[in-house]
C-alpha cells in the first residue's frame, strides 16, 4: 500500500461517488437523518481508499477527517449544503479554518419497491485552505483596503461584522490585516458556539476560481 496524498483524495472521491451514486442501499432506505447518512458515505470512503491506501484516520482529538493531509471531509444535502465545524479564533473568517475542505453533496431518493435508497452526488468540490474564509469578509476587507483603508478603517468594519472579539483583540486582528491582507474566501462562515459553514456559494464558482475544484 502507498501513502495518501491530497492529489490521490481529490480522483479517488471522482471515483467513489460515481460508483456510489449508481449503488442501492438498504440500510438507508426511509432514513432522513442527514447525520446517519453522512457517517454512512465517510465510512464508505475510508473503505475505499483503504483498499490501497495506507493513511491515519481522524477523530474527534485531531478534529478533522485527514490530519495528515490537512483535509476535513463533510457530507451534505442539495437541499442545505452547510455543516458546522469546531470555532478556534475570530481569525477563521478572515484567514480561513486551517485545513482544506472536501464537500460531497447528495439528493437522496427512497425507492419504495425495492426498498432500496440511492444518493445521488451532485457536487463534490475541494476547497484549498487558503480558500475557506468568510466570503463576505474577506470580500469587504479587500475592497477597503484597495480603497486606502488604515487602521482605524479595518477596526470598524470588522466591528460592523459583529466578529467574536473584544477591543484589543479585534485591534490585533486590524494590525495583522493590515501587514498581512488575507485571500478571497468562498465559504459562507456564520458566528454560533460553532462555526455553520454554508457552501452554496462554493457550489457555484467550483472550478471557475484557483483554489476551488470541482471534483465531478
Amino acid at each position: 500500500m502507498t501513502g495518501l496524498t491530497v492529489t490521490d483524495i481529490k480522483l479517488e472521491a471522482s471515483i467513489f461517488l460515481r460508483s456510489l451514486s449508481q449503488r442501492g442501499i438498504d440500510s438507508l432506505f426511509g432514513v432522513t437523518d442527514g447525520k446517519a447518512v453522512g457517517t454512512y458515505v465517510e465510512q464508505q470512503f475510508h473503505a475505499h481508499l483503504g483498499e490501497d491506501y495506507q493513511y491515519v484516520i481522524g477523530s474527534s482529538v485531531r478534529g478533522i477527517d485527514f490530519p495528515e493531509l490537512g483535509v476535513d471531509l463533510k457530507v451534505t444535502s442539495t437541499r442545505q449544503p452547510q455543516s458546522s465545524c469546531p470555532y478556534r479564533s475570530a481569525e477563521q473568517k478572515v484567514y480561513g479554518l486551517g485545513y482544506h475542505l472536501m464537500v460531497f453533496v447528495y439528493d437522496k431518493l427512497d425507492d419504495s419497491e425495492s426498498e432500496l435508497a440511492y444518493l445521488n452526488f451532485v457536487n463534490a468540490v475541494f476547497v484549498a485552505d487558503k480558500r475557506t474564509a468568510d466570503y463576505q469578509t474577506t470580500n469587504g476587507i479587500i475592497r477597503i483596503l484597495n480603497n486606502g483603508a488604515n487602521l482605524d478603517d479595518i477596526d470598524a468594519f470588522l466591528e460592523e461584522r459583529n466578529l467574536p472579539l473584544d477591543d484589543v483583540g479585534r485591534r490585533l486582528l486590524a494590525e495583522r490585516i493590515l501587514a498581512d491582507p488575507p485571500k478571497q474566501g468562498y465559504v459562507t462562515i456564520s458566528n454560533a458556539l460553532q462555526w455553520r459553514l454554508q457552501y452554496t456559494r462554493t457550489i457555484s464558482i467550483a472550478g471557475q476560481v484557483d483554489g476551488v475544484d470541482n471534483l465531478l
